[in-house]
């Protein structure tokens, strides 16, 4: 039986991720429903893809009996409160990166998922491409010896949209583009860190545009970030060093299709999508709908490759380190219509 897939926000992701569903087999993958806050809206993107139905509202999106689960898509300072909307109605979630915008929302959401017995993720996409697997197994052979030092960048020119400089709507370099740093270096080190040191230009809008940060895990290994979104660097690549080599993982780190490491080089191919697509590679959204379906056929209630503990982990690094910087979102605002 197919997965049955309903679609919270019609935005530019959720199209992305909806093609990357459509492209696929129907007999694994169906998307039966979507939401929007404009019922016009929500009936375009219904239109565009071939979807039964289509609603005005997400309160009528989680009653839909066919939705098995729901892939929220909205803006990030919306995240909270659309989750615990899909787990109170019973829907499994899967949730655009960042999900919460703090610590203590993202442990709420992960107890009531618990509690309730349904499945919850965070997406970030990047830990389920071909490039990631190779990664994993190259670190498990040991390939570059201990590990002492992961070295990162996020450099894209992009603070003139809303939703960078935009505090209402979740603003910030952290939120949008370094939090998958962070996320990498989670994966790398899979513990907290012992001590978190960030610095960075903070705006006028009271956002963060970009910002450096320096991990330090036990044994003295380190992780170093360096994002903005003032800049454009030549190369947002990722180097994971070791007592015996290092992987490099290509620009752009966080959709990669090829990386570098002691054993060769190594190229993956994207799959290939029916819709042209808004966002870099995001072909590779099948790579993580596929294991979602598989954890889901599993009855397994997280995935192993994106945990509710790396959840925890990175939302702590991210929160840490804007405290650091002097940026706190007001998280009891509603931030208007999505």
């Amino acid at each position: 039986m197919a997965t049955r897939w309903g679609i919270l926000s019609a935005g530019k992701i959720s199209h992305d991720f909806t093609s990357a569903l459509v492209s696929q087999n129907p007999e694994e993958h169906q998307v039966v429903a979507v939401a929007a806050r404009s019922a016009d809206r929500a009936k375009e993107f219904a239109d565009k893809f071939g979807i039964k139905s289509a609603y005005g509202s997400y309160e009528e999106l989680v009653k839909n009996p066919d939705v098995e689960i729901i892939y929220i898509g909205s803006i990030h300072p919306e995240h909270y409160k659309m989750c615990l909307l899909c787990l109170d109605a019973g829907k499994h979630v899967l949730c655009e990166k960042p999900m919460t915008l703090t610590s203590a929302q993202t442990k709420l959401v992960l107890k009531t998922a618990k509690e309730k017995k349904l499945f919850f993720m965070e997406g970030f996409w990047s830990r389920f491409f071909p490039v990631y697997e190779k990664v994993r197994e190259e670190l498990s052979s040991n390939s570059i010896g201990d590990i002492i030092l992961i070295q990162n960048s996020f450099c894209v020119n992009i603070y003139d949209i809303a939703r960078i400089n935009d505090k209402r709507l979740g603003g910030g370099g952290l939120m949008d583009i370094g939090c998958y740093c962070v996320m990498m270096a989670d994966m790398i080190f899979k513990e907290r860190p012992e001590k978190i040191v960030a610095e960075g230009e903070v705006t006028k809008d009271g956002v963060d545009a970009g910002g450096a940060i320096t991990l330090r895990f036990s044994g003295d290994r380190i992780a170093s970030i360096v994002y903005h979104t003032k800049t454009q660097s030549s190369s947002n690549s990722m180097l994971i060093c070791g007592t015996k080599g290092c992987i490099k993982v290509e620009d752009p780190f966080w959709c990669p299709t090829k990386m570098t490491s002691p054993s060769g080089v190594f190229e993956f191919p994207l799959p290939t999508c029916k819709l042209k697509m808004h966002f870099s590679n995001s072909e590779g959204f099948q790579y993580e709908q596929r294991c979602v379906r598989d954890c889901l056929k599993k009855g397994e209630l997280e995935c192993p490759l994106m945990s509710h503990a790396s959840s925890e982990n990175i939302i702590f690094i991210i929160e840490t380190a804007l405290q650091q910087m002097g940026v706190q979102y007001n998280t009891t605002a509603d931030a208007g219509a999505v």
